[in-house]
């Protein structure tokens, strides 16, 4: 058994790629209090009581259906969870939100409309309103009285939010401001009381305006059809001359941007946290389905093949979730810090959650493609079975699709991730430059093969160490190579974001290990190192593929080859077997018949 602090230590966004970390910086899901532990097994009571024995009737969005089920969920307190008790909430602390999160992540179209109510139909007035607002509206909509939504994106505006033409005009009498124009792709916006609403005022500031449902000259479109969250109300939304009084301007006028930006860093670890909920309940449907299907004389779960999926979906989700709570850890820390030295609620919890937006930009690409790939062999392990609306998994595999869309696509957020890190670099939050140079002198130098080191985990803290000098390198060469073109250069960025997303995950499930071998000896912890050790394997291949290709995007002859040279001395891993560990795993789950925690 490994010895370590419980204590936690203070690590900010981003620093994790130029130090190494221990198990004291890292929260696990084992350590969940009592209570948190009941407010998870709420939720998946909710779901299973009120919300999948009507989920047929849900997806052919029955008149009334969804909001009575929000109120159902206020009368239960899983609206406002993080909103103070003064407002009508629970005050709960970050990380139990995020468990809610989680719990009701596996609600289908259900998921979503909660989702988008607790999230960015609430919370831009939670923390930007003004007393008047936020006493007039939150209490409803944590109770559910009230129903959130959220109008950014328009027909010629999606991921450039900026570009909205939805205009804001002061009226004669100056008592309000006349909206003109349309949002498009709205959750909730068929039913929603309360919308957060974004125009240029004049036509030039991007602001926030909080829009009422009767609202003279406000008017919604007809239900959208779409591919999957059918149950999910999705409608646009029209402006005409639309009358919004003057108090109803959100936060400061021209700084919309803030507010839309500050709301997506919580909203895309909160779709990480929905996505792990709805992966855990896929994966045990999958396990149910092989544990009962017979193929010839056999059940399929005895398969190898069978054996192979159930063990990548365990894998996948374990890793999900050791990042998921390390970071919403970190962000429930920093918080209570900013509140320790005197910052009002709302400016503790954005200032928390921007620093460490590198991360949540990197868990909500990680946990959506993690979901995309559980529902994908989901369908694979029912076959044809898995192709008929009669099973969960086709729904399941439907409602995927859109969460590497939704908070930002996964392509803009690969991007955004590793423009947030040059940006602190260049402005001296976060200093790489150091430890990239220090990389690129060692890779010509002789190699310090040292003693050898036998202490618990000395092995995989190695590969980590090593991967991080991996992305060093290619990052560092990228930025001295092209300079102001790298912007350009999204391929390569995209490269190096998954790098970064790759190690981030891999350190985080080895920090969750480490610190479970603090009440685990090996044996009790066999399942739990044969997930570590099968992704660590498996991400030095994938490190070793993205650092090639951003490599030779930017660098040829000598240079390349020293660089392609020394990304291999970083990304190579021991021999595994990683086929036994992997029938290891699957034979827990199988057993189990679902995934454990």
């Amino acid at each position: 058994m490994n010895t370590i602090t419980s204590k936690q230590t203070e690590i900010k966004g981003g620093e994790w790629l130029v130090r190494d970390s221990e198990a004291a910086d890292s929260f696990i899901p084992e350590n969940f209090s009592e209570e948190q532990q009941m407010v998870k097994d709420m939720c998946a009571s909710f779901l299973d009581t009120e919300v999948l024995p009507i989920i047929d009737r849900i997806d052919k969005l029955e008149p009334g259906l969804m909001p009575s089920l929000l109120v159902k969920a206020g009368e239960q307190g899983l609206l406002g969870t993080s909103i103070p008790e003064s407002l009508g909430g629970l005050g709960k602390d970050f990380v139990t939100a995020t468990l809610v999160n989680e719990g009701l992540g596996g609600g289908y179209s259900f998921s979503v409309a909660l989702a988008a109510h607790t999230g960015i139909g609430t919370l831009p007035i939670l923390y930007f309103g003004t007393e008047e607002q936020k006493a007039k509206y939150i209490p409803k909509l944590a109770s559910g009285e009230w129903k959130g939504s959220y109008g950014l994106t328009e027909p010629n505006s999606g991921s450039d939010a900026l570009g909205a033409k939805t205009t804001a005009t002061l009226s004669k009498d100056g008592k309000y401001y006349l909206l003109n124009g349309q949002k498009c792709w709205i959750t909730n916006g068929g039913f929603a009381d309360v919308y957060i609403v974004f125009a240029k005022v004049n036509g030039e500031k991007f602001t926030a305006f909080i829009v009422e449902r009767n609202f003279e000259g406000f008017t919604r479109g007809q239900e959208e059809h779409k591919m999957g969250i059918k149950g999910s109300s999705t409608v646009q939304l029209y402006f005409q001359d639309c009358k919004v009084p003057v108090e109803n301007l959100l936060g400061e006028m021209g700084k919309g941007h803030i507010i839309a930006f500050n709301i997506l860093n919580i909203g895309r670890l909160k779709l990480c946290a929905a996505a792990l909920g709805a992966a855990k309940r896929v994966a045990g449907i999958s396990i149910e389905y092989a544990n009962t299907r017979e193929q010839f004389k056999t059940m399929i779960s005895n398969f190898g093949a069978i054996k192979n999926k159930i063990a990548e979906m365990g894998i996948e989700i374990w890793v999900t979730e050791s990042a998921l709570y390390r970071v919403s850890k970190w962000i429930e820390n920093r918080e209570e810090e900013l509140l320790a030295e005197g910052k009002p609620f709302n400016e503790a919890v954005l200032g928390a959650a921007e620093e460490y937006a590198i991360e949540c930009a990197l868990l909500k690409v990680f946990g959506s493609e993690m979901l995309d790939y559980v529902v994908d062999e989901a369908v694979q392990i029912h076959g044809g079975n898995g192709f008929s609306d009669e099973y969960a998994v086709s729904r399941s595999y439907r409602d995927s699709r859109i969460n590497r869309i939704f908070e930002g696509t996964n392509e803009i957020n690969r991007l955004l991730s590793v423009d947030m890190v040059l940006k602190r670099a260049m402005k001296g939050r976060l200093d790489i430059l150091t430890p990239a140079k220090n990389v690129a002198k060692e890779l010509v130098s002789i190699p310090d093969f040292g003693s050898a080191d036998d202490t618990p985990f000395a092995e995989e803290r190695k590969l980590i160490s090593q991967f991080k000098k991996s992305i060093l390198l290619t990052a560092g060469a990228a930025v001295q190579k092209l300079m102001m073109k790298l912007e350009s250069e999204q391929e390569v960025l995209m490269n190096i974001a998954d790098m970064a997303m790759i190690i981030f995950h891999a350190e985080s499930a080895l920090l969750r290990a480490m610190k479970l071998s603090v009440t685990k000896n090996e044996n009790d912890l066999a399942f739990e190192l044969d997930i570590l050790r099968t992704f660590l394997y498996d991400s030095a291949d994938k490190i070793d593929k993205h650092g090639k290709d951003a490599i030779n995007a930017f660098a040829e002859g000598d240079e390349q080859r020293m660089l392609l040279m020394g990304l291999k001395r970083f990304s190579k891993a021991s021999p595994f077997n990683s086929k036994e560990a992997k029938r290891r795993i699957a034979d827990r789950l199988i057993a189990l018949g679902k995934y454990p925690l």
